[in-house]
């Protein structure tokens, strides 16, 4: 029985916007493991499983699209940023922490 991860994926390093991480995303965990490929070298896997990314509004969504197909599934809470904003002015101030 394929077994599935259900999260919300987190921003990335190279953007300072929350883009695509909104959604809810359910990804199968490959059930064999990758292997190089004897010709190219690329990693490989038996399975096609494991290339599916389904992306859901809400994590309702998602949880009943894995209990309406019998998926066995793990859900991933986001941890909440702990952003502290300042101003670029603060970079200059004389009683700054050195």
């Amino acid at each position: 029985m394929p077994r599935a991860r259900i999260y919300r994926p987190a921003k990335t390093a190279m953007q300072s916007g929350t883009a695509n991480t909104r959604k809810w995303v359910l990804d199968y965990e490959p059930e064999t493991p990758r292997e190089p490929d004897p010709l190219m070298g690329w990693a490989s896997a038996g399975d096609t499983l494991n290339q599916i990314r389904l992306h859901f509004e809400t994590l309702e969504e998602a949880v009943a699209y894995a209990n309406k197909h019998a998926l066995a599934y793990d859900v991933i809470e986001p941890q909440k940023a702990t952003i502290r904003p300042k101003s670029y002015a603060d970079n200059f101030r004389y009683d700054r922490p050195t």
